[in-house]
């Protein structure tokens, strides 16, 4: 497993625009260097005290997102320094994000979770749900936290013209919520599997575990 090798060429298929999260969840700090040694400075993980112990051990030119399911009361945990929560599906979670984002005296950057896919086990919010979120006046108050953008998990399966047309719902969601939210950029969907077309339906942000690190243990 050529974790150098594996970043080189996942990174010649992506466009310049877009983002790679390097998803190094469960993998050893040793795993991680490698691919830091090799430039990749962007590290998804999704669970709070592990990415906070590896935090704590890296080079901190690193930018450490949560990808995964985030529970209120784990937040305080990484509010010093995570760059970026993906999957902010409630107001509640937001005003926790604000709460202790504003102890450290930081902006703390969020995507919004919509539920894209068919499957009911995804977590996420409808596109009506996000519109009437954003024009709250409780959402207004919150001055330390950044919506910048909304995040997406297609349905897991082998039918791309299903996986196409759910990727295509969250780039109108994007443009839906763009002209009321200015300081939209991100659209994070796509994964190992499925990135290559949901950069063709807009994606700006992909998440690739695997094939950088080989499958999880």
């Amino acid at each position: 497993m050529n974790i150098k090798e594996n970043l080189k060429t996942i990174q010649s298929n992506i466009p310049e625009n877009v983002t790679l999260v390097a998803v190094s969840k469960t993998k050893p700090v040793s795993d991680l260097m490698e691919a830091y040694n090799a430039g990749q400075r962007v590290f998804g993980e999704n669970k709070i005290q592990e990415m906070a112990e590896k935090f704590e051990q890296m080079p901190k030119d690193i930018k450490w997102h949560m990808i995964g399911h985030t529970q209120r009361n784990k937040v305080k945990y990484m509010a010093e320094f995570v760059d970026l929560i993906h999957g902010v599906d409630s107001l509640k979670l937001l005003k926790e994000i604000d709460k202790q984002a504003k102890k450290h005296e930081r902006t703390i950057k969020c995507l919004l979770q919509i539920k894209i896919a068919e499957e009911d086990s995804k977590f996420g919010m409808s596109s009506k749900d996000a519109v009437a979120l954003i024009a709250s006046d409780e959402f207004l108050k919150l001055k330390h936290i950044n919506i910048s953008g909304v995040m997406g998990m297609a349905t897991f399966t082998d039918d791309e013209a299903q996986v196409k047309q759910e990727f295509d719902r969250l780039k109108t969601v994007f443009d839906t919520l763009k002209p009321n939210v200015h300081s939209l950029e991100t659209i994070s969907m796509g994964m190992s599997g499925d990135y290559e077309l949901a950069i063709k339906s807009g994606s700006t942000m992909v998440r690739i575990g695997s094939s950088i690190f080989g499958s999880r243990a």
